[in-house]
């Protein structure tokens, strides 16, 4: 039975953020991004495992298939998902040591300044809690996804780390290739790819990816390397008493035994990523330059969902009209830049039990560092 927490491409054409409020698909993913990179900034510098990250960003994808953007700032929710991942991959870290982390990096502020019983740290770790506590409800992990009470299996994620363990073990490949596989496997959850495809079509699309951009412009193309069969197979050969050499480029798709249904999504996973950082700002990501080179399969006929980053931050500054008081316009550290969006007035004054004191607001200013 599939997971209800695996979508249709086509579902991002109908978030409650597109659907409900001026976002286009474009600007959801690029904010998708953006707070997926603070979402990992905060769990490293709490120094939680890959799996806990994996986990939480995989949450911070679900959540916004459920709710809008312009209802719930990317950089509370990472952290709430940051924080109850903890929990959840036993990797426990207090509540106001999340706060104090996640203060220091909304403030652009080191940590030691940030003290435990501040009124910033105090305020932002009442409203990581309130954020999703419904309000007759004292359980948390109630409204997290839905307004409906859910079983544990809500919580349940897989990641394509088991997978890409397991697969390196079988495979001893050029640690180039694995490094990275690995790279692109962190970059994936900058993507929805979490919750479009399973693990091991990730697993096989990192690899893949990872593979073609190591072997270099002149190896096999992504339509060779996850083709059914070999691009030889049907041609004729002289009789040989030799076993076949494997062919290293196919090795991925052989190891799973894909079926034509599953490598048609390995080609719409292999799409996505290639055009995630084919939308990249070069000046901001030059290391990301070698794989905007490589052509997506042909095979992949979705629709497309990235815009260059460098031009989302203007498209959103056409239609804002409440811009957040007392915060930067653009952070210099900001891997992509942009506006930080903000809420407005009529979403605070319906939330009277979330708005902010103005007190609390000067002094938790919001800087844009995703």
């Amino acid at each position: 039975m599939q997971s209800q927490w695996v979508f249709p491409i086509s579902a991002l054409q109908l978030t409650p953020s597109v659907v409900t409020s001026s976002y286009t698909v474009a600007k959801e993913l690029y904010d998708r991004s953006r707070g997926v990179e603070f979402l990992f900034r905060l769990g490293s510098s709490l120094g939680l495992p890959t799996s806990a990250m994996f986990t939480a960003a995989t949450w911070f994808h679900r959540f916004f298939m459920r709710h809008s953007m312009e209802d719930y700032h990317r950089q509370d929710v990472a952290a709430s998902c940051i924080f109850l991942a903890t929990k959840t991959e036993e990797c426990g870290r207090k509540l106001r040591d999340v706060a104090r982390v996640c203060q220091a990096k909304i403030t652009g502020k080191d940590v030691s300044l940030i003290h435990s019983e501040s009124p910033a740290c105090n305020m932002f770790s009442l409203l990581q809690l309130s954020s999703f506590i419904p309000r007759k409800s004292i359980d948390c992990k109630t409204s997290f996804f839905s307004q409906k009470k859910p079983s544990s299996r809500h919580f349940v994620t897989l990641s394509p780390r088991a997978e890409l363990i397991d697969f390196s073990n079988a495979y001893q490949e050029d640690p180039r290739v694995l490094d990275c596989t690995w790279s692109i496997a962190h970059d994936s959850y900058r993507t929805p790819l979490c919750i479009l495809f399973p693990p091991r079509i990730i697993a096989c699309t990192c690899y893949v990816l990872a593979q073609r951009a190591v072997d270099g412009p002149h190896s096999a193309s992504l339509d060779a390397r996850i083709s059914a069969s070999p691009p030889s197979a049907s041609l004729p050969t002289p009789p040989s008493h030799k076993p076949a050499s494997p062919d290293a480029s196919r090795f991925a798709v052989e190891y799973y035994g894909f079926t034509e249904d599953d490598i048609a999504k390995v080609s719409d996973a292999l799409s996505i990523l290639l055009e995630y950082y084919s939308a990249q700002d070069m000046q901001n990501a030059p290391h990301v330059a070698p794989l905007t080179m490589i052509s997506p399969p042909t095979s992949s006929l979705r629709p497309t969902l990235y815009e260059p980053f460098s031009q989302v931050p203007q498209l959103l500054s056409q239609s804002a009209s409440f811009p957040p008081a007392g915060t930067s316009n653009r952070t210099p550290i900001s891997s992509y830049g942009g506006n930080t969006p903000a809420k407005t007035p009529l979403h605070v004054a319906e939330q009277p039990e979330r708005a902010i004191p103005e007190s609390a607001k000067k002094i938790i200013g919001r800087l844009d560092l995703s």
